[in-house]
């Protein structure tokens, strides 16, 4: 089957849609809102998670055992280091990249770069209402038996979900139609980094610390850094570093097929030790009620 749940997969989609949408436009051209504010961006940028739980718990009925909310810390220490010492990373890596290829950079903002790495911490639970609806509910549920399509299924529609943004201020393309294209593929690259660090532990927590350091760290520190650059050059100076780290983590076999089906038993609860969809529970184990 190329997408597992079908019901649940559109009721996700049309309801995330919906009201993600509903809101930007209500904020931005009713309520007159900046969509820069972190409180209004709260609203659409917690729908994804919100839907999900309510197409496992109401609509398909499979419950929680496949979500990933285990933390997994003790056991995924390493890949809880790189999903937060990533961005910084791959920041550095852009930047050099830009400044060997004659960029004006300046030094001042990386004094920043302490808080920004200590905001990371706290803003875990926002990103996580976009990883548990995109990464977590959607992705296994795309094309199981095909890894890279189903990322890259799943980078297209979380990509377009963002589109508005970009006519509503809180992005700004000269060119719209470029500039989209460049953020989808910046958005495909990061989707098979957070695919991986999911599948790699179990938890949605990784994925969720690594998007919120993407963007509280490397596109920030790459915009400040870069006194002359735009919405464009950010996003393109910020892709070289994914796009580097997402074509290791393919080429050497890193992503892999979902290993079964998401589970359907209505009755299935693995709350915070629950296996996740890629990693099903080893023989003879049950999950935790």
């Amino acid at each position: 089957m190329p997408i597992a749940h079908k019901k649940g997969v559109a009721v996700f989609l049309i309801a995330t849609f919906g009201i993600s949408w509903t809101w930007m436009y209500c904020a931005a051209e009713v309520l007159q809102l900046s969509l820069v504010n972190p409180l209004v961006q709260l609203p659409f940028g917690l729908a994804p998670a919100l839907v999900a739980v309510v197409v496992r718990r109401w609509v398909t009925k499979e419950g929680f055992a496949d979500a990933g909310l285990a933390l997994r810390f003790r056991k995924n220490r390493r890949y809880f280091l790189m999903a937060w010492l990533g961005p910084l990373l791959f920041a550095v890596t852009g930047v050099a990249a830009a400044a060997a290829a004659g960029s004006r950079t300046t030094m001042t903002p990386w004094v920043t770069t302490p808080i920004l790495m200590a905001m990371v911490i706290p803003l875990i639970p926002i990103y996580w209402g976009e990883e548990f609806g995109w990464t977590g509910y959607l992705r296994p549920r795309l094309f199981p038996d095909r890894p890279l399509l189903s990322v890259g299924a799943t980078a297209l529609i979380w990509a377009v979900w963002h589109y508005p943004l970009a006519f509503f201020g809180y992005v700004e393309f000269g060119n719209p139609l470029l500039g989209l294209l460049v953020w989808t593929v910046s958005i495909l690259f990061q989707e098979v980094i957070l695919a991986w660090l999911y599948q790699s532990t179990g938890s949605i927590w990784t994925a969720s610390l690594a998007h919120a350091g993407n963007n509280m760290v490397l596109f920030l520190l790459v915009g400040q850094v870069l006194p002359d650059s735009t919405s464009m050059s950010i996003t393109l100076v910020a892709t070289i570093p994914l796009a580097l780290a997402a074509c290791w983590i393919v080429a050497t076999g890193r992503l892999r097929a979902i290993q079964g089906k998401p589970l359907r038993e209505a009755d299935i609860s693995g709350g915070f030790d629950a296996p996740s969809p890629d990693r099903p529970p080893a023989a003879g184990r049950v999950p935790r009620h």
